[in-house]
């Protein structure tokens, strides 16, 4: 199989600290991570000034004033992105962005969960001609999927689109995330690629989600939970996400179908059975029911106890003496 897209969400957890953003790259590097995102939005542009307070937070443009990426970061974080060979990505949140990412020379975008029933932002997105890779978070179920999917193919036909399954809610709970829906998407759009947003605490659930079919994982990470800033707190620290990487990593490796015997079985196949004599016969002796049995081990040249049957009826050619491991030039015509 193709190896999964991992991608290490740095989002607002640089705290508007550059050093700690270009530190965040370089744990992501560190963990094995494909790719590293930021997440590129204004206050101004993201909420409206008239934006009621809410219950987490008495000020939200004031909120997202104080963890905006700066822009002139974006060109200075893609180099270092480029210098230590991992993928620089930004999820843009208005106009200004998607064309700044462009101009910067990204591969794909990265569209939020909060902004995909959004079809004049979708739309925005699509005419880029890049890939897609998007989150059907709140408000998705298949049907807007399809609705989703139909927005993007309407400006770019031949979009490079990948759906990930995700929550809304930071953290999310284990008996919310409902992995069965990455299997659903998969047997309505069987064209899509799938995916995982994961908002869950820890690292179980993203090779679960890979088991399941995932060819790409999101993953919001931070140097340390305990730091000031709305997003730290449900995300996982470097030493996990090089964890969940190597987990994901051996996920693949187990998704094979089964050879007859593999590699790793031939050392072992001495365990098997071969037909056995059960008691001492002469030269020309016919083998009968009441004359051989099935035991390990199996030898190189002795008669699996697979052809136990094939050999009735057949004669000896040599004799034989009780215990002994039938060998193929035993049996005559075989």
């Amino acid at each position: 199989m193709n190896s999964t897209f991992i991608i290490a969400e740095a989002g607002a957890n640089h705290n508007r600290d550059f050093d700690l953003a270009l530190k965040l790259i370089d744990a992501a590097v560190t963990a094995g991570s494909d790719a590293v995102k930021f997440q590129t939005y204004s206050s101004e542009t993201l909420y409206s000034k008239n934006t009621p307070d809410f219950s987490f937070h008495a000020n939200i443009p004031e909120l997202i004033k104080g963890i905006e990426l700066p822009r002139e970061w974006q060109s200075k974080l893609k180099k270092h992105c480029d210098d230590k060979n991992i993928e620089f990505m930004s999820t843009p949140f208005d106009e200004r962005a998607i064309e700044e990412l462009y101009n910067l020379g990204v591969k794909r975008y990265k569209i939020a969960g909060f902004e995909a029933t959004d079809p004049r932002f979708v739309k925005l997105v699509a005419q880029t001609g890049l890939p897609i890779i998007l989150t059907a978070g709140i408000g998705t179920n298949i049907g807007m999927i399809g609705l989703i999917k139909k927005w993007i193919h309407e400006e770019n036909p031949t979009c490079d689109l990948t759906i990930l399954h995700g929550n809304n809610a930071y953290p999310t709970p284990f008996h919310d995330i409902n992995l069965g829906q990455i299997r659903l998407i998969k047997e309505n759009y069987p064209n899509l690629k799938v995916g995982l947003s994961d908002h869950t605490e820890g690292v179980l659930v993203p090779p679960i989600a890979v088991a399941l079919g995932a060819v790409v994982i999101e993953k919001h990470f931070t140097l340390n939970r305990a730091l000031k800033g709305p997003d730290h707190h449900f995300a996982i620290e470097p030493e996990q996400l090089k964890l969940m990487v190597s987990n994901i990593r051996i996920v693949e490796k187990c998704l094979g179908t089964k050879a007859f015997i593999t590699e790793s079985e031939k050392r072992e196949m001495k365990a098997m059975r071969s037909v056995v004599v059960k008691e001492a016969m002469k030269k020309s002796g016919v083998f009968g029911i009441d004359k051989i049995t099935t035991k390990r081990p199996r030898l190189e040249n002795s008669i699996p106890a697979i052809d136990f049957y094939k050999i009735l009826g057949k004669k000896a050619t040599r004799d034989l003496h009780a215990d002994d491991i039938l060998m193929m030039n035993d049996v005559e015509g075989f």
